[in-house]
């Protein structure tokens, strides 16, 4: 199978799986606010997340389905972390994805609050995960707690809003980042392995991979902002003004070859997966793109 091929089909998959997750909901009282969830978890994107995990659980025993709740989970995670960070409080967005922000569509009470229920809901499916080693369980829900909240992606977001009155060092811009941005990522590789009974050295790999990607996507998001147009990114560019990123530290010729260094790294973790060739091939055009 193709490299386009197959993310053709995870795609394809999640999109279906998460909907079909939602559709016994509807009919509820509270309808106005799956109308929101489902507005923004299915609105598109590129499903990056939850393909790492199908993926790993892939290279790990093949049956990649194994993995479809941790890769629904995950996503919508993500997604409930974009309705946020649109809100006036936080970014004050008004495109996500070439569409109106969901608080601009729903207000911001219903927006809040459908973020709030998709990362509440996003536990409940990765509950229904059947593991190889169930035992597993409660370290995989740990995972991800740990990587979504005040450790992982929101400690990153506060440590990015309480810094925005100053100019941070190296060692601080990538200690939010790797929150921010690398530790979803890290707990959708390491989910995969999990839902795929991999070994411990592929679970360090899943990590350092994820760990080497995150930064270079990271830093290549923030390029786009720079030299990308909201045509290309589907939202607003050049909003980052003032804040401590990756361009403002190092500048652009830097950053194109640190994209490089991260992305070098994340592919050197994989020599224990046998079969490493797509999530190669997936890293490689996740740091090169202009989208």
């Amino acid at each position: 199978m193709s490299f386009e091929q197959r993310t053709k089909e995870y795609r394809t998959f999640l999109e279906t799986y998460l909907r079909q997750f939602y559709e016994p909901f509807h009919g509820e009282p509270q309808e106005k606010l799956f109308s929101a969830m489902e507005y923004s978890l299915l609105g598109g994107g590129k499903r990056i997340r939850g393909i790492c995990a199908l993926e790993f659980c892939r290279m790990c025993c093949g049956d990649w389905m194994k993995a479809a709740p941790f890769a629904a989970a995950i996503e919508m995670i993500h997604t409930y972390s974009l309705i946020h960070d649109d809100l006036p409080c936080m970014d004050n967005d008004d495109f996500r994805r070439g569409r109106p922000t969901n608080h601009r569509v729903y207000g911001e009470g219903i927006a809040t609050l459908a973020g709030d229920a998709l990362l509440t809901d996003a536990f409940l499916l990765a509950s229904t995960a059947k593991l190889p080693n169930p035992e597993d369980m409660a370290d995989a829900i740990g995972l991800m707690a740990e990587c979504a909240g005040s450790l992982g992606m929101v400690g990153g977001q506060v440590l990015d809003i309480m810094s925005q009155d100053r100019e941070l060092t190296e060692q601080e811009v990538l200690d939010i980042q790797t929150r921010k941005t690398g530790k979803l990522i890290s707990a959708a590789c390491c989910l995969g392995v999990i839902a795929g009974g991999g070994t411990p050295e592929q679970f360090d790999g899943a990590a350092k991979f994820a760990a080497g990607l995150g930064l270079a996507f990271q830093i290549r998001d923030d390029m786009l902002d720079v030299i990308g147009t909201q045509e290309e990114m589907g939202k607003g560019v050049g909003t980052d003004g003032e804040k401590n990123t990756f361009v403002r530290l190092y500048g652009l010729e830097k950053c194109e070859d640190l994209v490089k260094t991260y992305t070098q790294y994340a592919l050197d973790s994989l020599h224990v997966f046998p079969d490493s060739g797509f999530i190669q091939e997936l890293a490689q055009s996740l740091t090169a793109r202009r989208v």
